[in-house]
This record gives structure tokens, C-alpha cells and sequence, in this order.
């Protein structure tokens, strides 16, 4: 493998990696927080990229659908929780499973009454439509530079807003003792709420920027479920780190695997979730 291709490789991954984060930054935070095993999680990641396809057409930008399709998410993410979710943070995680499990069937069959069974396709637009030449024939795409800039900038936005605000005050302390917090006047309902909407919102943001990339079809949230699971278990539960440095690793492992071992990339990344097991089960991090 030549340097240039090697560049373009370890720039995919880093964009790969920094995408699954911002899936997982919310899965972990709902279930490390709020102690819910969502399963329909995928599900936001495809609502994002969904009204990705529908806004950008309606307004003919996508930041307009970035900012459009973020605030649908939330205000969804917020619904979401007051009609169902916060009935069953005290329930057994078996009913939380299913629960969240019969949801993955309700969504996709809204997506398709609203949008159909098509493979959708969102452009890029056209301030971001340029490559980078590297080589004579190799080019990188601005548009990549772009998601992985965006999920960088919401990293940092989410590490400031846990670590050094009264808000992100409140939701550690509801993590760590919700009962104690709860009898020091915190309102742990508002925060369940708001962490649920905010993990809705960022998977709903990663779909939106990747529909450019990987185009808008059905069951994209499931595909994605599992690699979210896999680093939330590796990072740690409940680990925004966590869930960070493990993003990169799986999006380093699982990029690399495909070009250097296409015979065994399938299983590259479980190999190194049993590993990182084996070394420490509780993950990478502790919440």
C-alpha cells in the first residue's frame, strides 16, 4: 500500500470512526443515564437521513435539512420519551427490549407509508462537491472533510456540555445516584428527557450527513445497530471517551480489515470487542 492510498484509507476510517460515535455518544448516553436498552436506536439514524432526502428537497439545501431535520429529531426524540419511555426506565430490561424491539417494525413501516420502498439519493451540495487532489489520480473528497469536522465539532460540544455545565452537572449526578438527586431538588424526569432527546438528535445528525454518502434505503438502521452496540460495549457503558476512542478504533480496524484482509473484515471487529472483553469487561472506561 503506496502513501497516498494509506492517507485516503486512515481519512476513511477517521470519518467512519467519528460517525459511529455520534451514534453511539447517544446510545451509551440513554443507556448508561437513563438505564434503557434501546434497540430502536438504529431507527433515529434512519429518521435522520430520511428527512435528510425530504427537506433538502423541499428547501434545495442541506443545511436548511441539517437544521430542519435536527429539530424534527429532537422535538420526536422528546414525544418519544413522554408517551413511552419514561414508563419503563424502573421496568425490567426484558420489557425495554421489546418494547424497543417492536418499535424498529413500527418505524420502518411508517418510513415506507411516508416515503416508499426506493433507494433514495441525497446531493452533495455544491460548495462541498470538490475533491482534494493527492496524487495525479487520487482525490479525496471535500464533502468527507466536511462530516468528519461537523462530528468533531459536536464531540467537543458534547464533552463540554457533560463536563462543564450545571446541566451536564445535573446529568452525571443523575447518573451516579438518581435517588440522591432526586431528593436534592433535581428534576430527574426533565433530564431523562432532555438526555433522550439529545441521543435522538445525534444519531438523527449522523444520518443526515452520511445519506449523501451512503444514499437513503430501507432498513439503514439496523445495519448500523450492531457496530453502535459493539463500541458502546467496547468504550464502556455510559462512557462518552469511551465511546470516542473505541469509535476510532472499530472505524481503524473495520477500514483497514476490508483492504488488507477482504476474507476475514466480517469478523475483525468482534475479534477485538472479545479481546478488549477479555482484557477489560467492563470496557475501556468506566462511566
Amino acid at each position: 500500500m503506496d502513501l497516498p492510498t494509506f492517507l485516503i484509507q486512515l481519512l476513511n476510517s477517521v470519518q467512519y470512526g467519528l460517525l459511529l460515535f455520534m451514534l453511539a455518544a447517544g446510545l451509551t448516553l440513554i443507556f448508561g443515564i437513563m438505564g434503557v436498552v434501546n434497540l430502536a436506536h438504529g431507527s433515529f439514524y434512519m429518521l435522520g437521513a430520511y428527512l435528510a432526502y425530504a427537506l433538502s428537497a423541499l428547501f434545495g439545501s442541506l443545511t436548511l435539512a441539517i437544521i430542519g431535520g435536527v429539530g424534527i429529531a429532537v422535538a420526536f426524540g422528546l414525544g418519544l420519551e413522554w408517551l413511552l419511555f419514561r414508563h419503563f426506565y424502573r421496568r425490567d430490561h426484558l420489557d425495554q427490549v421489546l418494547l424497543t424491539f417492536g418499535l424498529i417494525y413500527v418505524f420502518e413501516e411508517l418510513r415506507s407509508i411516508l416515503w416508499g420502498d426506493d433507494v433514495h439519493g441525497v446531493p452533495v451540495p455544491d460548495l462541498l462537491a470538490a475533491s482534494i487532489p493527492l496524487t495525479d489520480n487520487l482525490s479525496y473528497p471535500v464533502y468527507r472533510l466536511f462530516m468528519a469536522g461537523l462530528c468533531i465539532a459536536l464531540a467537543v460540544g458534547l464533552y463540554l456540555l457533560i463536563s462543564k455545565t450545571r446541566l451536564g452537572m445535573k446529568i452525571r449526578a443523575g447518573a451516579f445516584n438518581r435517588d440522591m438527586a432526586e431528593a436534592l431538588g433535581i428534576n430527574i424526569k426533565r433530564i431523562h428527557a432532555l438526555v433522550f432527546a439529545l441521543g435522538v438528535g445525534l444519531a438523527a445528525v449522523a444520518g443526515i450527513i452520511a445519506a449523501p454518502v451512503s444514499s437513503v434505503y430501507p432498513n439503514m438502521g439496523s445495519q448500523v445497530l450492531i457496530m453502535c452496540f459493539v463500541v458502546v460495549v467496547i468504550g464502556g457503558i455510559g462512557s462518552v471517551r469511551g465511546a470516542l476512542i473505541s469509535a476510532l478504533l472499530v472505524g481503524l480496524v473495520d477500514t483497514f480489515g476490508k483492504v488488507l484482509l477482504p476474507q476475514a473484515a466480517g469478523m475483525l471487529v468482534y475479534i477485538l470487542m472479545a479481546a478488549v472483553l477479555l482484557w477489560k469487561p467492563e470496557g475501556l472506561f468506566k462511566q
